[in-house]
């Protein structure tokens, strides 16, 4: 018997999000679209030196010798693929899921088998439609080399696997505008960085009871040292903001990206008004932040 052969791959697997309703609406036309799509997919794996494993269905295994490169190819692939989609009803998207994992696995020919295929395939089915999940050993390898926001998940449960798999979701396309302000760099860098990603949000919520305690004893050394002039008002306002993003990346109920945006915006009306000089010089910067949330909004209906 020969021994088994082993490597060392990133894997990459793909599938789409309510395929089962897409075809009971048009049959014909949702296969056109899937072949459309994972011809556009099997493009841009081949481009980064990827290879594809094995398609059924709607779903299409990879692997990349690179992890950087198996992240570059999920992102120009959900990149190119809305685009695909922008011309379409809502109803009618095609809405790819993709899960990344770096991993041992058994060859079998052409075909890989292990943990490491099983957890890459756990990741893609806890993506929402259009996004992409990454491990944990994906995301140490990556961070630093790839334009993208991470967003951490907590620990993932793999049937067969012991241990659950720390992952993170990945953010395409957010980059935070220059900042004009003392308060608006602390906001910029939350967003940005925000809470380090090993740490749980239960946790990062007990530390953010740290800033109105700050806040207070901002207050009371302003009042000890009263010469007429309440300047603690900046120091609480930069707190203020910096808390209002990082709890805008931890809640789920709206678009984190917009209501960070929001909350930011709030912090430079507040900035206009202590520095009063006649101009309510913030709209400008508001009028900016509008065009962006509405060409999000679009994008993403």
């Amino acid at each position: 018997m020969s021994e088994t052969q082993r490597k060392l791959t990133t894997i990459f697997s793909a599938d789409v999000q309510d395929y089962t309703r897409l075809m009971g609406s048009d049959e014909e036309g949702t296969l056109a679209t899937l072949k459309r799509y994972r011809d556009a997919m099997s493009g841009l794996i081949a481009a980064h030196g990827g290879r594809i494993v094995n398609t059924w269905g709607d779903g299409l295994i990879a692997d990349f010798p690179s992890v950087v490169e198996a992240v570059r190819t999920a992102v120009d692939v959900q990149t190119e693929l809305a685009g695909f989609n922008a011309a379409k009803p809502a109803a009618e998207q095609m809405l790819f899921r993709i899960g990344i994992n770096l991993g041992d696995v058994i060859l079998e020919g052409t075909d890989i088998y292990g943990d490491g295929v099983n957890i890459a395939a756990r990741l893609q089915a806890s993506a929402p439609a259009g996004g992409i999940v990454i491990s944990s050993t994906v995301y140490d390898q990556v961070r630093n080399k790839v334009p993208v926001g991470f967003d951490f998940l907590g620990p993932l449960t793999v049937k067969n696997v012991s241990e659950a798999i720390p992952s993170y979701s990945i953010r395409i396309g957010e980059a935070a505008a220059q900042p004009a302000s003392a308060a608006w760099q602390t906001a910029a860098a939350a967003i940005d960085h925000g809470p380090r990603p090993t740490t749980s949000p239960s946790k990062v919520r007990k530390r953010l009871s740290i800033f109105p305690i700050a806040a207070a004893v901002l207050v009371i050394v302003n009042a000890l040292t009263w010469q007429g002039v309440f300047w603690a008002a900046w120091p609480i306002l930069a707190l203020a903001v910096t808390a209002g993003v990082i709890m805008a990346r931890l809640q789920d109920r709206f678009d984190r990206y917009m209501t960070s945006l929001a909350i930011i915006g709030i912090g430079l009306v507040g900035i206009n008004l202590l520095s009063w000089q006649g101009t309510f010089w913030a709209i400008w910067p508001l009028t900016g932040f509008a065009v962006v949330a509405a060409i999000r909004w679009v994008m993403r209906n």
